[in-house]
């Protein structure tokens, strides 16, 4: 269990305990610094307090705390208590579980030029690979023998996947495994594509809107646009989906303002799945030269989307374990209620080569659910293999 934030009047301006000035002569201006600092930081836990209790801020209040809490070491106090309040928010409404999903990486074939993306079709020496239907069924079956009821089937947007494909290989996955949950995250897709895998027996789908702003959006994504991915996922809500959506936390250029936008995006689209992460460039793409995405600003956000949509199901990313050994953990203390183990066959898992440094064997392997369980466990949580099930979804529908 978390340490509870100690009450305000005990911190100043640095998050340390307070220290009697009397008797040390400070100047009126050091003084008039200090009040201003207290006075900035009552305000700052207001914003928290609020937040947890409205499950909302105006835009500009987001701004504001976001803006402080890149302020270090000042906000160190307001930073515990949002990790406080977001870890006593999902506590309410999910307890100390953790769901672990079942990840199998179909293909690394993309006709998408995403500019920070390892598989992207620019990449000439990206070792391609395509997982057959029976390889799929296989890694299945072994995520089923090993406790997993979610799968998440992963890949590029590979125009050999087509819908008589796809629609055949989730029928079989639904016949043989049927108290398994189908989670899609194939890219962007017709609405009528989203209908026949939903038809087939899908249940969820993910897809990242990456960015909330057109121009910003545009530059990393050539020859997309942000219309369509927003089209797409309003199609899959309204075809029945559980749907996921989010971003990566500090590519070139990204600002708090932008931020902003993305978390009143999320908050508007309302989907029952938000994955975010730490950009993390790969040596083969434009961005090769650029300083990762930040750990603990990626922590913050989880705080923030935990409280602001609460029932959300909340991935800790394996890119947050990828830059930081304890990454995930962070997560979860944060609010995050979700990890998804790799359930890839191990001959192609280092191909799925998103960015530099990718875990995909170790204890980031499906294999490896105890030392998975441990960590969770001494982290003061515990493993739930259920399917996990959004729960305005999971009162909503029988299965």
């Amino acid at each position: 269990m978390l340490e509870p934030v100690k009450e305000l009047t005990k911190y100043d301006y640095t998050g340390q305990p307070q220290k009697s000035s009397a008797g040390r002569g400070e100047s009126t201006g050091a003084g008039l610094e200090s009040e201003e600092s207290a006075k900035t930081l009552v305000e700052m836990i207001g914003l928290v307090e609020k937040l947890a209790v409205e499950s909302d801020l105006e835009d500009n209040a987001l701004l504001k705390l976001l803006d402080y809490l890149d302020g270090q070491p000042k906000a160190a106090a307001v930073r515990a208590h949002l990790i406080e309040k977001a870890h006593q928010k999902r506590m309410e409404i999910y307890g100390n579980r953790v769901f672990l999903r079942g990840l199998i990486e179909v293909s690394n074939f993309c006709k998408r030029n995403c500019v920070y993306c390892g598989i992207r079709a620019g990449n000439p020496k990206a070792d391609r690979y395509r997982l057959t239907a029976d390889q799929v069924l296989e890694s299945c079956r072994i995520g089923y023998d090993l406790g997993y009821r979610t799968f998440v089937m992963q890949g590029g947007e590979d125009p050999l996947h087509t819908d008589d494909f796809l629609t055949a290989l989730i029928r079989e996955i639904r016949e043989r495994f049927p108290d398994c949950a189908i989670t899609l995250s194939l890219g962007e897709r017709s609405r009528e594509s989203y209908q026949a895998l939903f038809d087939a027996g899908a249940d969820r789908y993910l897809l990242r809107h990456e960015s909330a702003e057109v121009n910003y959006y545009q530059r990393f994504h050539p020859g997309m646009t942000l219309a369509d991915r927003k089209q797409c996922l309003e199609d899959l809500k309204d075809i029945g989906y559980q749907v996921g959506a989010g971003f990566m936390v500090g590519l070139p250029g990204q600002s708090n303002q932008l931020l902003v936008q993305d978390l009143r995006f999320l908050k508007t689209l309302d989907p029952h799945m938000i994955g975010i992460g730490p950009f993390i460039p790969h040596h083969e793409t434009p961005l090769s030269d650029q300083t990762s995405g930040c750990v603990d600003k990626t922590v913050v956000l989880l705080a923030i989307i935990r409280l602001l949509i609460p029932k959300v199901l909340l991935p800790a990313t394996t890119a947050l374990g990828s830059l930081d050994p304890s990454g995930r953990e962070l997560g979860i203390r944060a609010g995050a209620n979700v990890i998804m183990p790799n359930l890839s066959p191990m001959d192609v898992r280092k191909k799925y080569d998103l960015y530099d440094g990718k875990l995909s064997t170790g204890e980031e392997a499906a294999e490896s659910r105890r030392n998975i369980e441990r960590r969770i466990e001494d982290a003061g949580f515990a493993v739930d293999m259920a399917r996990g099930d959004h729960p305005d979804w999971r009162n909503k529908n029988v299965y």
